[in-house]
């Protein structure tokens, strides 16, 4: 395959034959697009008839299947020449996402669904090439410190599935061919539900995510997150954590949202809750300084958002969140 060309709206990448698990998914909705303008000839799951017409329109060619069959996974994928999954189970709402049981679909998900593509794909004799989802902020603590991809990982007991998913790709790489993990910061975008609840929740005065306000969060847009996937399409085998190029303290993002909603500063919740309020919580408040060097090194890839209040200043201006929260 050429060298992906990201920089901008172009992308010029030999066409290939893709099979794309969660193609109607938050990130399968801003990548198909990238894939298909590229001249990618796709191949997309649909669980539903909504979801399959929904394909067709955008130009992919859809295939309903059950991502949990095994042995209908492996038909699936046959010819394809490059796996993408993107299958998720993220809970819908700021609430559910800090109860532990609400991951337990995800946890399932990850286990199985990214084994039965990696099954599909060492059976195959097309597939060269398998991109694996996966979550960056599951390093320590950092506290200012840079962390990369050789920095310590250390799930909590809710998410230990993610290390799951990424050994899947591995297996894949150890086989001969090349597994891609991307590592994807926390991700916001327009017309996205846990975004607008942001906004809602620091216009009524209270910042939503857990943690010390002087600890830092890392993030990335759903556009640049599906850039990323794109470039993937030629990354070597490895991981690689998708993110801004410089994140941001918490009081500094809770301060320039409140400028953006023209509200006041919003309240953080005492950091001394984090020990009782179970695994999600402590996940969430660590202080996590996400490096994306290794990927805007091996790509011609970089976040058209340096930070992600520039991201949210593009949306508020957009008027679609940001309004929803009004």
């Amino acid at each position: 395959m050429g060298r992906s060309q990201l920089q901008g709206s172009s992308v010029c990448l030999d066409m290939t034959r893709i099979f794309v698990a969660g193609a109607t998914g938050v990130l399968g909705r801003h990548t198909l697009p990238l894939l298909l303008d590229a001249g990618h000839e796709v191949i997309g799951v649909a669980r539903t008839a909504q979801k399959r017409t929904w394909l067709e329109r955008q130009g992919a060619r859809p295939v309903l299947l059950d991502v949990f069959d095994r042995d209908a996974v492996r038909r699936a994928v046959d010819g394809a020449e490059v796996i993408i999954n993107l299958t998720t189970a993220v809970p819908r709402s700021i609430l559910t996402i800090l109860m532990p049981r609400s991951w337990r679909e995800m946890a399932r998900v990850r286990r199985q669904v990214s084994a039965n593509l990696a099954d599909a794909a060492l059976a195959a004799g097309a597939v060269r090439r398998m991109i694996q989802e996966s979550f960056a902020p599951i390093y320590v603590d950092g506290g200012d410190a840079w962390l990369d991809e050789s920095s310590p990982v250390r799930p909590e007991r809710y998410n230990r599935s993610t290390l799951d998913a990424e050994a899947q790709a591995e297996r894949v790489s150890r086989s001969g061919r090349t597994g891609v993990v991307l590592r994807f910061a926390l991700l916001y975008g327009p017309d996205d539900a846990g975004t607008t609840q942001m906004f809602e929740s620091v216009r009524r005065g209270m910042f939503p995510l857990p943690g010390r306000p002087e600890g830092y969060s890392s993030w990335v847009s759903h556009a640049d997150a599906a850039r990323a996937i794109v470039a993937a399409l030629d990354l070597p085998a490895g991981v690689y954590n998708v993110v801004e190029d410089q994140p941001m303290r918490r009081v500094e993002l809770a301060a320039g949202m409140a400028r953006l909603l023209g509200a006041r500063p919003p309240r953080f919740a005492p950091a001394w809750t984090a020990r009782f309020a179970g695994s999600v919580v402590r996940q969430l408040s660590r202080s996590e300084r996400i490096s994306n060097r290794k990927l805007r090194s091996a790509a011609d890839w970089s976040p058209r958002y340096r930070s992600t209040l520039d991201g949210l200043s593009a949306i508020v201006g957009q008027g679609t969140s940001a309004r929803m929260a009004s």
